[in-house]
Parts: C-alpha cells; sequence; structure tokens
C-alpha cells in the first residue's frame, strides 16, 4: 500500500500542472470568444477520435519519444540538456546524406547507415555539450542550447548550399531518397517504424537505468558527482556517455524523420520536436517508460491542431499555448515538489511497532 502512495504521490505534481494548464488555457479560449468545453472535445476528437487520427498522433509520437530520450539520459546524470532540435536536424541531414554518397545501395545496406550516420551525428553533437561541460566549465543548459542554434543554422546552410538539390525549387532539400528506401508502416496501423523504436528505446533506457551497473553508476554521479568520485567512479566517461546515448536518440529520430515521413532533409525537419522533447521529459519527470505515455499525449495536442482550425478557426498554433502552459506549470508545481518528497520518505520509512 505504501509503495501504491508513494507512486500516486510522485506523480501528483505533473497531474496538478496538466489540470491547472488545461484551466488556463481554457480561460485563455473563452477570452477569444471560442468555446472551451467544445474546443477541448474537439482536441480528444482530433488526437483519439478516429484511425487517422491516432495514427497521426503516434506518428508524431515517434519522434518526441527520442528527442524526450535527449533530455532523459544526461538529466539521470545531473545535466540539463536542451539541445535535442539540434542533434535531430543534423541527425537527419547525415541519414539524407548517405543518398547523395552512394543511392546505389540496396534498402538493406542503405537503411542501417543510415540510421548509423544519424545516431552517430547527434551523439556526437550532444557528447560536446557534456564535453565542454566537465572540460571546459560550460554550463550544459545554454552550451546545448547554443549548439543547437549552430546545428540549425549549418544545416540550412547545408540545405541551401551544397547538399541541396537542383530540383528542389520552392523547398531547398537534399536529393530524395532513391525508391525503396522509405521505410514502411508498423502492421495494422498507418504509422511507421519509428514509433516501434522509440518505444522499444525508452524501454531499454529503464531497463538499463534500473537493472544494470553502469546505469546504477549514471545515477550515483547525477545524485552526487563528488561522492561518485571518491568511490572511483569514472565521472567524466558516464556523463559524456550519457550525453552521447541521448543524442544518438535525437539523431535517429531526424533519420527516421527522413527515411519515413518526409523522404529528404528539407526545412520540415526543424518543427519543433526537439523543444516538445523538452516537455515530454519533465511531464514524464525523466522516466524513460512514462516517455512513452507523454509523448502520445503531447502528439496528440499537436495533432488535434488542424481540427481546431477547420472547426473554431483557431491558428494550428494554438496547441502550442497548451504545450506551453503544460510547461510553465510543471516548473511551478516543482515547488511542490520538496513537500512530496518528505511525505514520500515518510512513507518509505518503517512503521513503528505497537506500543503494548
Amino acid at each position: 500500500m505504501r509503495a501504491v502512495l508513494r507512486t500516486a504521490l510522485g506523480g501528483l505534481p505533473t497531474l496538478l500542472a496538466v489540470l491547472s494548464a488545461l484551466a488556463m488555457f481554457s480561460a485563455f479560449l473563452e477570452l477569444h470568444g471560442v468555446p472551451a468545453t467544445e474546443a477541448l472535445q474537439l482536441m480528444v476528437k482530433g488526437a483519439f477520435g478516429s484511425a487517422f487520427a491516432f495514427a497521426n498522433t503516434l506518428q508524431r509520437a515517434a519522434p518526441l519519444m527520442l528527442t524526450a530520450l535527449c533530455v532523459v539520459l544526461p538529466a539521470r546524470a545531473g545535466l540539463i540538456i536542451i539541445g535535442g532540435e539540434g542533434a535531430l536536424a543534423l541527425g537527419g541531414l547525415a541519414a539524407g546524406s548517405i543518398a547523395m554518397a552512394a543511392p546505389s545501395l540496396s534498402p538493406t545496406i542503405a537503411l542501417p547507415l543510415m540510421a548509423l550516420a544519424g545516431a552517430l551525428t547527434g551523439g556526437l553533437w550532444i557528447a560536446a555539450s557534456g564535453a565542454l561541460r566537465q572540460w571546459r566549465g560550460v554550463n550544459e543548459t545554454i552550451g546545448s542550447l547554443l549548439l543547437s542554434y549552430v546545428a540549425i543554422a549549418l544545416f540550412n546552410h547545408l540545405v541551401e548550399g551544397a547538399l541541396r538539390d537542383p530540383a528542389s525549387l520552392n523547398k531547398p532539400s537534399t536529393p530524395p531518397l532513391p525508391a525503396g528506401w522509405m521505410i514502411g508502416t508498423l502492421p495494422g496501423l498507418d504509422t511507421h517504424w519509428g514509433f516501434a523504436v522509440g518505444a522499444l528505446f525508452c524501454i531499454a533506457a529503464w531497463v538499463f537505468m534500473r537493472w544494470s551497473v553502469p546505469g546504477f553508476a549514471l545515477n550515483v554521479v547525477g545524485g552526487n558527482a563528488q561522492a561518485a568520485r571518491l568511490v572511483g567512479l569514472p565521472v567524466n566517461a558516464l556523463i559524456v556517455g550519457a550525453c552521447f546515448a541521448g543524442g544518438a536518440a535525437a539523431g535517429l529520430a531526424g533519420m527516421f524523420e527522413v527515411a519515413a515521413v518526409q523522404g529528404s532533409a528539407n526545412a520540415s525537419l526543424l518543427s519543433g520536436y526537439g523543444t516538445a522533447g523538452i516537455l515530454v521529459a519533465f511531464a514524464a519527470r525523466q522516466n524513460p517508460l512514462v516517455v512513452i505515455v507523454c509523448a502520445i499525449l503531447v502528439g496528440g495536442i499537436g495533432a488535434s491542431g488542424s481540427l481546431l482550425q477547420r472547426r473554431l478557426d483557431l491558428p494550428d498554433a494554438a496547441t502550442l499555448v497548451l504545450q506551453g502552459l503544460i510547461f510553465a506549470n510543471l516548473l511551478a508545481w516543482e515547488a511542490f515538489n520538496g513537500r512530496i518528497g518528505r511525505w514520500q520518505l515518510q512513507l518509505s520509512a518503517p512503521a513503528e511497532p505497537a506500543r503494548v
């Protein structure tokens, strides 16, 4: 019973943040003359109301799971990394460049190469944030954000310059993938395999953190890096390794966007999945398993935007207001988390023996 109460208390700040954000979003809609009840019902319908809506939600959730891991894994080492958007962009660009370098490869060879290129590029980019923090004292949050801006600028420069397909006139992009290179959909679902890979990565991350020796060591580093050094743990390697793994996940998200959705590396990759992944990670409280659920919910919010636009004449970006409110409320309710932590410690303490 106490374990159930501890779990429930751990998720209470997220629940309170979502409820308060929905209340504020409803007030925002009413102030603009939009019936809040109807809008919220349409959001549920646009996210889960039909097979097409559900598939759209899962397709949006696929990159969100992977970019959330770009936050979750370094967070277990005590770092706050927010540069997933840049890792996704460069990972997608590296994957799309394989089509330029070797267009005659068979799909069975090309797709693993694209995944490897995307993961390595994203991993190295985010690992640079961890390395700058450990060896040069650069704040990892600011460093990863600035590196993300650099990555996006580099992406735009190459897509519109050296790697641009001459046939892409109105929308600059790399050359399209050869026939047969596009990734298909899951059996019975109109959603690409990136969703299954993202879910498997989240499960693997949870198992690694909970049951493996390196995962335990990483949690020790995140709890107290100085104590970890005193017991002989390789703190620098663990931190940079966690950043690399998180960046690799974000880079893989870019690869799936290229090989399963866009068909080339273009500006559509910069659609905010890296930023929304930060929200997913914080809503999941850095738990890789909960990331799957939160990614589906946030993906559903994004998927409902077009229905709100058609039915209520709201801009498609109205759903970003709700995402922003959820994130702001998550940060606000963290002030309540200290008291919850004390309650959890009380529940963890052994019960006093009954006095006779």
